[in-house]
């Protein structure tokens, strides 16, 4: 380790004060303790007098504003060892092996811990007895629990339990892990002679065996520890090892049911148990003489006729308390007995003032006090207190820490005492690594309302493995340790604390802590200052990066939500200036013109960066150089300044934030790996934090670029961009609510606290120009069908305008210059006009989300109608709720899934139907709404519907709730009230949470250092609870995908999507498909798309008995009915960070599935695995890697920054960005590392029959974004193949309850017809001016996208669209008045698609645009 400054801790005088552990962390900090200053530990202390004793272990604290400097920066890290495993330590530093034995019997003991905060007091135990006992002699070896999944480490623990005379294993909460355990440890239980396992999964728990005393029916049936458990977790929630300690304290009354023998024997697992959670050398001394005593062999017949030592009493801390390591008492069991020491006697010797200073609340986890293994909740406790900051410090005995907040973070008036909380353990509030209470977390710390941040220790990884570890965090962690706490709320999942190699112990990573430290005191101070002092920040963003796209973000009107925001903040005291109160205002000051019709080439420029004063303020500006040479260069730059774009008013600055810098270099664009941020990019962020001085800043909408910089993927270190750039800035994040997975990227990479915001309500496409005549046609045709003259003739015009409306590309339209149906039979002519039917009714219904989103303004009654009926739609079984349509349709016996599969195929009847019940269904919902609706159309109240005294009087009178009236009166008088009300009283609360909008309340809660409550992201249809939005998002529990609901809605699509490869394929299977993984679709749909992986491969995810899924077995072929049909599955860089351990999930199960001894022609991965095996001359196992992904902390193919920017010459530069940046593979085998095996996915991408995408919400389609042709492989599969035959492209799409299958080109025509053509979709874009032209091209943008990578779109819709936009004068007028630079782009559009040849169109339609670029070009030069 480099040391490079002079001291780690700076001292003051306190004469009371003993200095051991000071001196302690230093050494520990050179990587040169050893555990000898623990002797000075005192030995017996009775537990009645352990509070008042003096501490002889009391750690240094600096003087008020001295920083310390210790770096933990290695100069070379070294290689992750264990062939990619993350934890490459050794178990042989924690054996220990008697040196004298002198005749005495040997014990042998093993054990396994998650942590290693036990390997330091078991070591000292060890040794101690070896010197001092006479009645035996200890051999003892640990396992850290991650190091066993490493061969040699494995094969060497089996030896070690196989001549064990007592097995030790505590926190065995990992699946796979748990069943390695327990696969060694079985099979020895007989010859052991006791077993001691603490909470842990419960079949790790029944391996228990002392005597008689076992748990082997724990979790199965009836045992007094069990009931026991299950009684108290009844009562108040508490996890398992809740329950243990509840059942240590009522232990006397448990043993009096119980057999004297089994008493004992019960009497010493639950003293072994205290002992363990006492932890120090002393406690664990006294377990291990207690057991070896009275239950190993050879020590129990040495002992005959000798006397026993006495074990003492186990020498316990209180269960909850207030720690500080100078204090004289070793801890406080009151808060008041605590600031009576503190604020009287450390406070003054330390300078810091208790009546102004901020005050920060730690949570600690005990068993690294009763360890003394502290030294790294000392060091940040000395940092904060440097700062002049008071710190509180609590613990609690077990696993759930809300006991103590409630009792400790408050004075005797019930007043908060604290400003900000920091969890140190990393785990969750409630109930740690076992089992989570999100509800009772979030609401005590609510009740608290001071910032949560949750700060991780590295468990698994030596700080050495974690800093040369491009993954950064350990999966298991970021599962345990990030994801669960997030959903407690908690905010900043910041590494403070590393484990020391050899010893196992805590040591603080020093630049972390001063960060945590710095972080901690900015939010408080967003507490404390008052509001007309607060310097905010606002940053908007630009992208593609155009004067045309200043204030990009998801679907939200982002200047008219500025103008919200501003409002919010002058009505809170906020000093805004002279700022505009006018939407257009503020962009003119901004953009220097409302209208983006502009005389100066620039933004607006708010400040003018010298070179000198950049490399002054920013540490890493050199850095940069590497990849952009030295400042300024020619990003956000005058040539002598760099330049920060913007507009301040007041103590409020809205900038715009640089982009990337490489969106138009092809170059760059093909780094496997993405380059560093430019010197403009770091100006911004110097600028924020060191000029402007904000105390906060507010990013602005979905989504910028500062969280997806290089870096580790979570658990940054101070090289990581993000974490630079943000460095000490509060940073609050407007995110769209149905994006959760890039918010979750956001909070973990750029420590960002979320506030989520309303996507626009999707309503139904509707039908325009010839789509709205050929339904009238069809009317006409159900009412005379049967009319041999005219029924005919209705039919041939049908015909002729689905022609005409290009329909003949969906379905099979007869010949128009041959067909005549007067020729045709009445059963012909009903099945051409029911797939006509079918298809328009399609569009008409698809979901359209219309116009852009301000913050703070809730949804219209009709807008609320539009949610409500996509949320009924739906069968929630988990809940007991039938879906509307489901309802309405048993009410003339039919089944609806039924009705759907008619409709799908075109009959009439069916699809007539399928058009009734979705009218009733709506009609049905409006009844409810407009019970609440007032006079200006909006939904404020909503009016309880269900409550009982109307329900009776209802009743009385036979009155039928207004939904069942609207039903019947839409012809279906049969439906059943009953039946209906579970689901009107579901849609009634939804109604509520729609309207129930805290959009600004929750921007200025986290600007007023609040607590900001948390919910779920994603897509409020298919999961209300989203709403309201304005709450801290967080994704979901990885471990918890894909669940059941999942894998039975995965196994519908994949059984349509074979079926639909069978029709085109004379019943042949494919052998390989492709896939496409997405974070946000993921936790929409609970893991839908990956339990379709799955199950293709015929393997199928299994729980463990916490619930989790972590295991995964292979189906039987008997059983699968098929072949196992082979993937590829390209992952998101951001499913890559929220997913890893899913990722593993898929690996394993397709190497099982490649190792299976099967027929060839029955399993097609092993088929391409041994054929790959041969032709790279790798083994079977290498060859069967199928699960790719980008590098670590980088992110896309580039292939959409590429079309955006114009920045790509050929598809073949597209095409090995794909390969290059996507072809990082996963292995279980390595979960440490994404390693680059380009040649690896070639090979396995040459075999895909198939490519295939799901659509999962009807926000985001797939020309809204460019995620989705950005990870498309079709054109680079055709590149690839042998035969250069191009692969079949399919989406599915779960987006309704009557979920389809697409082909490509059908789902972009689709999306055409109802978004771009479709007057609805482009004039609501239109009423919000700027911002929604800029929509519109996009959407062009991202259609030519798709013929860049799969050539599937048709030369109609190019056609139609330049009718829309070019040809009509009045159109083409709207929008270069309305943003020329965005009209400029869609000009440039066509004419681009029309150069690259997917575009074939009259000489007359490309002069027009070469004309109209020229004119725009000099109207936006001012010309």
């Amino acid at each position: 380790v480099k040391q490079n400054e002079t001291s780690i801790f700076t001292t003051y005088s306190l004469a009371t004060m003993v200095q051991f552990k000071a001196a302690a962390a230093a050494l520990l900090a050179m990587n040169t303790a050893t555990n000898a200053w623990q002797t000075a530990t005192p030995s017996r202390i009775p537990t009645s007098s352990f509070v008042a004793t003096k501490s002889l272990s009391s750690p240094l604290t600096t003087c008020q504003k001295k920083r310390t400097t210790l770096s933990m920066v290695l100069e070379a890290p070294p290689k992750v060892g264990g062939g990619g495993m993350f934890t490459a330590t050794n178990a042989e530093s924690r054996r220990v092996v008697p040196e004298n034995v002198n005749g005495r019997p040997v014990m042998k003991v093993v054990y396994v811990v998650l942590e290693s905060q036990y390997q330091s007091s078991m070591t000292a135990a060890v040794k101690k007895m070896n010197e001092g006992s006479s009645n035996m002699a200890v051999e003892c070896v640990g396992y850290l629990l991650e190091e066993l999944r490493n061969d040699d480490a494995f094969e060497q623990f089996k030896k070690d339990v196989e001549e064990a005379n007592v097995f030790v294993g505590s926190l065995i909460f990992v699946q796979e892990l748990a069943e390695k355990v327990v696969e060694v440890v079985q099979p020895a239980r007989e010859n052991l002679d006791a077993v001691l396992v603490f909470p842990s999964m419960p079949e790790v728990m029944r391996l228990n065996k002392v005597g008689s005393f076992t748990m082997k029916n724990l979790g199965q049936s009836k045992s007094v520890v069990a009931d026991f458990m299950k009684k108290k977790k009844q009562e108040d929630g508490s996890s398992f090892e809740e329950g243990m300690l509840k059942l240590l304290r009522t232990l006397p009354k448990v043993l009096k049911f119980l057999p004297s023998d089994k008493a004992a024997d019960a009497r010493t697992f639950m003293m072994s148990f205290q002992y363990w959670l006492g932890g120090s050398p002393d406690n664990l001394e006294s377990m291990l003489t207690m057991v070896g005593q009275d239950y190993v062999g050879p020590v129990k017949e040495a002992l005959d006729g000798k006397e026993k030592m006495v074990a003492e009493e186990p020498v316990l801390l209180p269960d909850k308390a207030i720690w500080h390591p100078v204090a004289p008492s070793v801890v406080f069991e009151t808060a008041d007995k605590y600031f009576e020491w503190y604020n009287t006697e450390f406070c003054p010797d330390a300078g810091i003032d208790p009546k102004t200073a901020p005050t920060v609340g730690l949570i600690l986890q005990k068993s690294h006090i009763n360890t003394k293994d502290d030294t790294h909740y000392v060091s940040l406790i000395s940092e904060l207190e440097s700062r002049g900051s008071r710190v509180v410090s609590i613990y609690s005995g077990g696993l759930d820490f809300s006991g103590p907040v409630e009792e400790f973070f408050y004075d005797s008036t019930g007043k908060p005492i604290v400003d900000t909380v920091i969890n140190l353990t990393g785990f969750a509030l409630v109930g740690g690594p076992a089992s989570q209470d999100h509800k009772k977390a979030a609401s005590v710390l609510k009740k608290l309302n001071r910032p949560y941040l949750c700060a991780v220790p590295l468990v698994f990884q030596s700080f050495e493995e974690w800093q040369s570890s491009e993954l950064g965090l350990h999966p298991i962690q970021v599962a345990l340790q990030v994801s669960l706490p997030e959903i407690d709320g908690a905010i900043e999942p910041i590494i403070y604390a590393g484990r020391e190699g050899a010893t196992g112990r805590s040591v603080p990573l020093a630049d972390r802590v001063n960060l945590l430290a710095d972080r901690a005191l900015k939010w408080s101070n967003l507490r404390s200052k008052q509001p007309e002092d607060k310097k905010i920040a606002i940053t908007i963003f630009s992208f593609p990066p155009d004067k045309g796209n200043v204030g990009t973000a998801a679907y939200l009107d982002v200047f008219d939500s500025i103008k919200a925001v501003l409002k919010q903040l002058k009505n809170e005291g906020y000093d805004v200036g002279d700022a505009p109160m006018e939407k257009e205002e503020i962009m003119e000051a901004v953009l220097n013109d409302p209208e983006a019709r502009i005389s100066s080439p620039e933004l607006n420029v708010a400040y003018r960066m010298s070179t000198d004063e950049y490399y002054d303020l920013t540490p890493y500006a050199t850095e940069l150089e590497e990849n952009w040479g030295p400042a300024p260069g020619n990003l956000n730059s005058d040539g002598k300044n760099l330049v920060v774009y913007g507009k301040q008013f007041g103590n409020v600055f809205i900038g715009v934030q640089p982009s990337f810098g490489y969106e138009g270099d092809p170059m760059r664009l093909l780094f496997a790996k993405s380059a560093s941020p430019h010197h403009g990019f770091a100006a911004y962020y110097t600028y924020l934090e060191k000029v402007f001085k904000a105390d906060a800043v507010l990013h602005f909408g979905t989504h910028g670029s500062l969280e997806f910089m290089p870096g580790k993927q979570v658990g940054m270190s101070g090289t990581c961009y993000p974490d630079r750039l943000i460095n000490s800035l509060p940073s609050a994040y407007l995110y769209a609510a149905n994006n959760p997975s890039e918010a979750t990227i956001a909070k973990r990479r750029s420590y960002s606290a979320t506030v989520s915001y309303l996507t626009p309500p999707a309503e139904n496409a509707g039908l325009y120009k010839g789509l709205k005549e050929l339904k009238e046609l069809i009317s006409s045709y159900q009412g005379l069908r049967d009319n041999e003259g005219r029924g005919p003739a209705i039919v041939n015009s049908i015909v002729s305008t689905a022609w005409s409306c290009n329909l003949d590309k969906d379905i099979d339209l007869p010949d128009l210059e041959t067909y005549d149906a007067k020729n045709d039979s009445l059963d012909n002519r009903d099945d051409i006009v029911g797939q006509v039917y079918a298809q328009i009714m399609q569009i008409e219904s698809r979901l359209l989300p219309c116009g852009l989103h301000t913050v703070g303004v809730p949804p219209t009654a009709e807008e609320a109608i539009a949610t409500l009926v996509n949320i009924g739609q739906l069968d929630r079984p988990e809940d007991g709720i039938e879906g509307l349509p489901r309802v309405i349709a048993a009410s003339v016996g039919r089944d609806i899934n039924d009705v759907y599969r008619g409709n799908n195929q075109g009959v009439l009847n069916d699809v007539e139907l399928n058009t009734q019940i979705v009218e009733a269904s709506r009609a049905a919902v409006r009844a409810l709404v407009d019970q609440s609706t007032d006079s200006t159309g909006r939904v404020k109240e909503v009016k309880d519907l269900f409550d009982e005294a109307a329900s009776f009087f209802g009743n009385l009178i036979g009155a039928k709730k207004p939904w069942t009236e609207a039903i019947s009166k839409a012809g279906f008088p049969n439906v059943e009230e009953d039946r209906l009300a579970p689901l009107f009283q579901y849609l009634e609360f939804c109604l509520k949470q729609v309207v129930a909008n805290n959009e600004l309340g929750g921007i200025m809660e986290l600007l007023n250092g609040e607590f900001l409550m948390p919910a779920p992201g994603g897509d409020p249809i298919r999961n209300p609870d989203v709403l309201p939005t304005g709450r801290n998002m967080h994704a979901l529990d990885p471990s918890a995908i894909p669940t059941t609901a999942a894998v039975e809605v995965s196994q519908d699509v994949v059984r349509k999507l074979l079926e639909k490869l069978a029709e085109e394929n004379e019943g042949a299977y494919p052998e390989s498909v492709a896939f496409t993984l997405w974070g946000t679709d993921n936790i929409k749909t609970y893991g839908e798309s990956l339990a379709q992986v799955l199950a293709l491969v015929g393997v199928r995810p299994v729980a463990d008995s916490l619930g989790r899924v972590n295991k995964v077995e292979l189906i039987p072929l008997e059983q699968l009915g098929r072949p196992r049909i082979d993937v590829v599955v390209s992952c998101s860089g951001v499913f890559r960070d929220l997913f890893i351990n899913q990722m593993n999930l898929m690996d394993r199960g397709i190497k099982m599935a490649a190792e299976a001894d099967e027929p060839l022609d029955q399993n097609f991965v092993r088929k391409h695995a041994m054929e790959q095996a041969e032709e790279m001359n790798v083994s079977l196992r290498e060859a069967a890697a199928r699960v790719f992904s980008n590098a670590a902390g980088s992110y896309s193919a580039n292939v959409g920054l590429a079309i955006e920017n114009g920045g790509w010459e050929d598809e073949t530069q597209l095409q090995d960005q794909f390969v290059t940046r996507k072809g990082f593979a996963f292995n279980a085998d390595k979960p440490g590392m994404m390693e680059q095996q380009t040649e690896l996915f070639k090979n396995a991408l040459k075999t895909v029959d198939v490519t295939f995408q799901n659509l999962d919400s009807s926000e985001i389609s797939i020309t809204d974004v460019s995620h989705y042709y950005d990870s498309d492989p079709t054109k680079v599969v055709q590149g690839l193949r042998n035969d250069k035959k191009k692969p079949m492209s399919l989406m599915a799409d779960t987006t309704t309850a009557n979920a389809q299958v697409r082909t490509l080109s059908e789902t972009v025509r689709l999306d055409a017809r109802t978004k771009l053509l479709n007057p609805k979709f482009y004039e609501g874009m239109l009423s919000t001016g700027y911002e929604g032209v800029r929509e519109i091209q996009k959407r062009l943008r991202n259609t030519m996208g798709w013929s860049a990578t799969a050539g599937e779109v048709d030369n109609f819709v190019f056609e139609d669209a330049n009718s829309v936009f070019i040809d009509d004068a009045e159109m083409q007028q709207r929008l270069l008045d309305t943003n020329p630079n965005a009209f400029r782009d869609m000009v440039t559009t066509f004419l681009e698609a029309n150069g690259r040849g997917y575009w074939e169109t009259s000489e007359e339609n490309i002069d027009r645009l070469q004309e109209l670029y020229a004119e725009v070009e000099d109207r936006i030069e001012g010309i």
